[in-house]
């Protein structure tokens, strides 16, 4: 399946793969994007500038997680309680027919010790809402009318819960990043934090240093609203929290050393 991205941004190339787990990493560039909207709790529509950063374009597979559990030893999905009941991982392993599935049923330390093991990071909530919205600034990735035949959802669904993370190409953002409205939530690094608080930062912002919650953002399969797949929706989640519903993708700075983050 090929796509055409054609921005680029002082010389650096539009795609890259990551060494680490071949992740394809699209640019981002520099400059400034909307965030928010006028509906609680995504209000204010607000403006912020972020640095030039690559995004994953697709969400982690179960593929390149099975990669990292066996390099690293770290726990896999089905590791505790209730949630083997959920989890298509057995054994160490998984059905062939989910290896390019995201790969669920993951904590946000689990999807942050994966995302240092691979040189990159979780985004930002700026970050991940900036790369789903496209150049356009839309409300959905595809543009600013609900569609459900454009991304996995509980009314239009491939199959009966996650699909690959390479279909649906009609529901792509304008960056070529797939999926991010349905599918799966994914997680962000950012602690939960007043709404958007006048006066904070607006260059790279991160949220507070601290909090009980983190944010993810996109919907997932099991949901049918059209207003948690917008762009701009928000959700938290505990920390430890472990869902058949929700993932994550990477981010990777230009700067390989990492660029800090700029906290509310």
């Amino acid at each position: 399946m090929r796509h055409s991205i054609s921005h680029r941004h002082d010389g650096m190339p539009p795609l890259v793969i990551n060494r680490t787990d071949n992740s394809p990493m699209i640019l981002v560039p520099e400059g400034d994007s909307t965030m928010g909207d006028e509906r609680d709790p995504d209000a204010p529509s607000h403006t912020v500038y972020l640095d030039t950063y690559y995004i994953g374009m697709y969400a982690v597979t179960n593929r390149q997680y099975k990669q990292f559990v066996d390099e690293t030893g770290h726990r896999q999905p089905n590791q505790g309680a209730w949630i083997d009941a959920v989890s298509v991982w057995k054994d160490g392993s998984f059905p062939a027919e989910y290896a390019d599935h995201p790969v669920v049923c993951i904590s946000w330390d689990d999807a942050s010790s994966y995302a240092e093991w691979a040189g990159c990071r979780l985004p930002t909530e700026a970050e991940w809402e900036k790369a789903a919205r496209g150049p356009g600034g839309f409300t959905y990735p595809w543009g600013d009318s609900w569609d459900e035949s454009k991304c996995q959802n509980r009314n239009h669904r491939i199959g009966e819960a996650t699909c690959p993370v390479y279909a649906l190409p009609e529901g792509v953002s304008g960056y070529g990043t797939f999926n991010q409205s349905g599918n799966v939530y994914e997680w962000c690094t950012d602690h939960e934090g007043e709404i958007y608080p006048a006066g904070g930062i607006r260059h790279n912002p991160a949220g507070p240093e601290t909090g009980s919650l983190r944010h993810d953002r996109g919907s997932c399969w099991r949901y049918g609203d059209s207003r948690s797949f917008r762009a701009t929706s928000r959700n938290t989640s505990i920390p430890g929290a472990r869902n058949d519903f929700r993932g994550f993708r990477l981010v990777k700075d230009i700067n390989s050393q990492g660029q800090k983050k700029n906290k509310y």
